[in-house]
C-alpha cells in the first residue's frame, strides 16, 4: 500500500544474488566454449558475414564477419574464416553495438518496462541505466523492484535512488525507503551508480551513501542544475562523476576538467545535443567523456524523434564521424560504468548486443541481436511484452474527500488596501529552470488571483497519498494558458498531483478527475474534462501497448493547446516545476521553497511584517516595491505582455 513503503520490515529485504535484469558476466563454460570456437576447434552458433564493422575504439570501419557463440561474441575476423551453424550474410550493411541511455527515469516515458522495450530496442537502444526515483517515492521498494527488470531484450541497470523522500525540505511522499536498504542495494549485481541528488542538500546520510557507493566500485551520478563555481566545485567534492544538466560547451568544460563526465540530454523539455556538438572538430579529448542520455521522454517524443538513436543520428548531421558518434552513444558509458567488459563495443567476449544497419546516417536498424538472438527486425520488435503489474500498483491515489477550492485559496493580506498585491512567482525557461521575479497580481473577495493577460497562472501541488488535503500553492509564468487547468500525478520526485490554472474551480476539477481515473494527465475547462490520459501504474505509467499510450498523450497534449498552452510537453514540464532540486524557487505541497537555501519561502510579499531582514528573497526598492529579480530577458517579456498598462504596474 502507498504510504507502507515496503511489504513487509525493512530488514526482511536482501539485496538480489543474481541480477534482476543487468548482464551476467561469462560463466568458466562460456568462456572456455568462446576461446575454442576463436582458435577454430569448435563451430559458433552464429556468423554475421559480408559485414562492416564500426570499431567504436579505433573510429575504423572494417569489413569482417561477426562470430557469435551463445550470448557473447567469439571473434571479429576477416571475411570467410571460422565456421558456424548459422550465418546471415549482410552484404556490406554495417554492423555496431547496440545503443545505452547512460540516465534515464523511465516513468517519465509514461511505458513500463516491457511497452519501452517494443519501442526502443527496434531503433536500437536495448540498454538503460535507470534511475526510478519517482515510482519509489509512490510505492517504494516494491515499486523499485518492478521496475528494475522486464522479461523482454530490454537491458536495465540500476541507478540506486539516493533518498526515499527526498530529505531536504519536507514533503508528503507516499513510501520511504530506509537508508540500509539504500546501501544494500548499492551492492546489488544491476546497480551501477547511487542516483542523483539534490546538489543543495549536504548531510551525513546523502555522504554515508555516496562513500559506499564509492567503496563498491559504483559511480555516483548528479544532478548540477547547471549550477558554476563554488556550488559546483563543493558538489563534485562529494564524488559525483557524471552530469547530464550541462547544457552549453562551456559547463561541459567545466565539469570535465573536475574529472565529471558529461552524459549529453535530449528528452522532452531540452534538447543540449547542437549547442554542445556544433563544432565537432575543436573538441578533441571532450568526446572521450561524452555519453548520451533521455533523463526525460515522454513516448510521443520517443516516437516522434527516436531514444539514443537520436542523439546518435543529430550528432552526426552536426558533422560528428558515425564512428565516434556510435562510441559516444555506446561504449563511453559502458566504460564510464564500469561495463565494457560486457557491453559497449563489437570485441570478443562482449555480449553479442548488435545492430545491422543499412546505412550511417539514419541510423535504423535493419536487424537487433540482444544475447546473440535477433529481437527484431526493419523496426518491428519479434517479441511481446509478457511482463505483469501487480493489482495494487493500480490503487496509489489519495487525494481525500477534503480538497476544494479553498484548499487552493491565496489570501492576501487581512488589512491590505488595493486590489492589487506584490507576490513572488516563477518564470519557466530552458526546459524545467525556474526564475524567481516579482509581480502585481489582482485581488477579488480577499484572495490573489493569476492573471491569463500576462501568462501568469496559480500552480497547486496537492498531497495524493495520505488524504491530507495539504496543498502548496505558487504563480508560475511561462505556459501560456488563456483558460482552464492541466494536471497531473507525476510530479517529481515525490509522485504527488500538480495542477496549473487559470481558475480555481477547474484546477479542483482536474485534480479530482485524474484522482478518479488512478491517476495520470488531464485537461479541463469550465468544470470539464476536455482530454484524460490515464496512467494507474502508481499514476506514473501505463501498461496499455505504447501505441495506446502515445495517441492518448498526443490526444491531451492537443487539448493543452486548446486552452492557449504554448509550451512543448506541457506535462512533462508541468511535473518538473516544484523541483526543489533546479533553482529558483520550488513547491511542495507544504509550501514555496527558496531552492538555494533549502527553506520554505513567503509567497505574498505585500504583508507589513515582512522587511528586508527576513525577507527570504529579493528586497525593497527606494519606491517601496520589492526590487525584481527578473533577468534581462524576463524583463523584456514582461515589458511586451505589461504594453498596455501604466510603467508603474511593472515589477
Amino acid at each position: 500500500m502507498p504510504g507502507d513503503g515496503v511489504t513487509g520490515p525493512a530488514a526482511d529485504w536482501r539485496p538480489p544474488t543474481a541480477p534482476v535484469q543487468g548482464a551476467r558476466t561469462p560463466t568458466p563454460r562460456e568462456l572456455m566454449a568462446l576461446r575454442d570456437v576463436a582458435a577454430g576447434r569448435r563451430a559458433a552458433t552464429l556468423a554475421l558475414r559480408g559485414g562492416r564493422v564500426v570499431h567504436v575504439h579505433t573510429g575504423e570501419i572494417i569489413e569482417s564477419d561477426v562470430i557469435v557463440h551463445g550470448r557473447h561474441i567469439a571473434a571479429v575476423v576477416p571475411p570467410g574464416r571460422l565456421d558456424a551453424t548459422e550465418t546471415v550474410e549482410l552484404d556490406g550493411r554495417y554492423v555496431a553495438p547496440t545503443l545505452i541511455d547512460a540516465h534515464l527515469h523511465i516513468e517519465y516515458t509514461m511505458l513500463t518496462p516491457g511497452q519501452l522495450a517494443r519501442l526502443s530496442v527496434p531503433r536500437g537502444t536495448t540498454t538503460v541505466f535507470n534511475d526510478p526515483d519517482c515510482v519509489a517515492n509512490v510505492l517504494g521498494a516494491p515499486g523499485v523492484d518492478h521496475v528494475r527488470g522486464t522479461t523482454t531484450p530490454l537491458r536495465l541497470f540500476h541507478q540506486v535512488t539516493s533518498d526515499v523522500p527526498r530529505r531536504g525540505v519536507p514533503s508528503i511522499p507516499g513510501a520511504t525507503i530506509p537508508q540500509e536498504q539504500i546501501l544494500a542495494r548499492l551492492a546489488a549485481d544491476d546497480a551501477v551508480s547511487l542516483g542523483e541528488s539534490n546538489p543543495f542538500l549536504h548531510d551525513t546520510e546523502l555522504a554515508e551513501a555516496m562513500s559506499v557507493a564509492l567503496g563498491l566500485g559504483r559511480r555516483i551520478t548528479g544532478h548540477t542544475a547547471r549550477l558554476s563555481g563554488e556550488p559546483l566545485w563543493a558538489y563534485l567534492a562529494g564524488g559525483v562523476g557524471d552530469d547530464h544538466n550541462a547544457a552549453t560547451l562551456d559547463e561541459v568544460l567545466e565539469r570535465l576538467r573536475l574529472g565529471a563526465i558529461v552524459t549529453l540530454q535530449a528528452g522532452s523539455m531540452s534538447d543540449y545535443l547542437a549547442d554542445i556538438l556544433a563544432n565537432p572538430a575543436d573538441l578533441g579529448l571532450v568526446t572521450s567523456h561524452l555519453a548520451f542520455c533521455a533523463d526525460d521522454k515522454h513516448v510521443t517524443d520517443l516516437v516522434a524523434t527516436g531514444h539514443i538513436d537520436h542523439h546518435v543520428r543529430r550528432a552526426v548531421e552536426l558533422g560528428v564521424a558515425a564512428p565516434l558518434a556510435l562510441r559516444m552513444g555506446s561504449l563511453n558509458a559502458a566504460s564510464h560504468f564500469r561495463l565494457d567488459h560486457l557491453i559497449g563495443s563489437v570485441t570478443p567476449s562482449r555480449l553479442a548486443d548488435l545492430q545491422v544497419l543499412d546505412d550511417l546516417e539514419r541510423f535504423e536498424p535493419a536487424a537487433v541481436y540482444v544475447d546473440g538472438t535477433l529481437v527484431a527486425r526493419d523496426g518491428e520488435a519479434l517479441f511481446d511484452d509478457t511482463d505483469t503489474t501487480p493489482v495494487r500498483f493500480g490503487s496509489t491515489m489519495r487525494l481525500g474527500g477534503g480538497v476544494g477550492p479553498a484548499t487552493i485559496t491565496v489570501a492576501a493580506p487581512a488589512d491590505h488596501p488595493g486590489d492589487r498585491v506584490w507576490v513572488q512567482a516563477m518564470e519557466m525557461y530552458d526546459g524545467y529552470y525556474k526564475r524567481a521575479f516579482h509581480c502585481e497580481l489582482p485581488v477579488t473577495d480577499g484572495q490573489v488571483r493569476p492573471d491569463p493577460e500576462i501568462d501568469v497562472a496559480k500552480i497547486a501541488v496537492l498531497d495524493r497519498h495520505q488524504a491530507s488535503a495539504s496543498a502548496g500553492v505558487g504563480f508560475v509564468r511561462g505556459f501560456g494558458l488563456r483558460a482552464g487547468a492541466l494536471a497531473c500525478t507525476t510530479n517529481c520526485d515525490n509522485g504527488n498531483l500538480v495542477a496549473i490554472g487559470t481558475d480555481d474551480h477547474d484546477i479542483v476539477a482536474a485534480a479530482r478527475a485524474l484522482d478518479a481515473a488512478g491517476g495520470g494527465f488531464v485537461a479541463v475547462r469550465d468544470g470539464e474534462v476536455v482530454e484524460l490520459l490515464a496512467l494507474p501504474v502508481a499514476g506514473l505509467m501505463s501498461a496499455d501497448p505504447w501505441e495506446v499510450t502515445a495517441e492518448g498523450a498526443r490526444r491531451v497534449d492537443a487539448a493543452a493547446r486548446s486552452l492557449g498552452c504554448v509550451i512543448p510537453a506541457p506535462f512533462m514540464i508541468l511535473s518538473f516545476v516544484g523541483l526543489v532540486g533546479v533553482p529558483d524557487l520550488g513547491l511542495t505541497e507544504l509550501g514555496l521553497v527558496d531552492v538555494a537555501s533549502q527553506r520554505f519561502a513567503e509567497l505574498v510579499l505585500d504583508d507589513g511584517t515582512l522587511d528586508d531582514t527576513n525577507r527570504p528573497s529579493g528586497g525593497h526598492g527606494p519606491d517601496g516595491r520589492p526590487t525584481c529579480r527578473c533577468a534581462a530577458s524576463t524583463a523584456r517579456r514582461r515589458d511586451e505582455l505589461l504594453a498596455t498598462r501604466a510603467p508603474s504596474d511593472a515589477s
